[in-house]
């Protein structure tokens, strides 16, 4: 079953955009999957993820 996702505008400066997208491409992500990807492990790292994420969700 895939998840439904929230979706929401993001406003981001045009240069951090262009850097988010360069480094997405380096990792063989789009640039909003590498940005979901940023706000995961940030939010693991501070302790504040439930385990209700799948580990499909934690996949590139």
């Amino acid at each position: 079953m895939m998840a439904i996702k929230k979706q929401f505008p993001l406003r981001l400066d045009p240069k951090l955009y262009t850097a988010l997208e360069r480094w997405a491409a380096d990792e063989f992500r789009s640039a909003n999957a590498h940005i979901e990807f940023l706000l995961r492990e940030a939010v693991r790292r501070a302790g504040r993820l439930q385990d209700q994420v799948s580990s499909e969700d934690s996949d590139k």
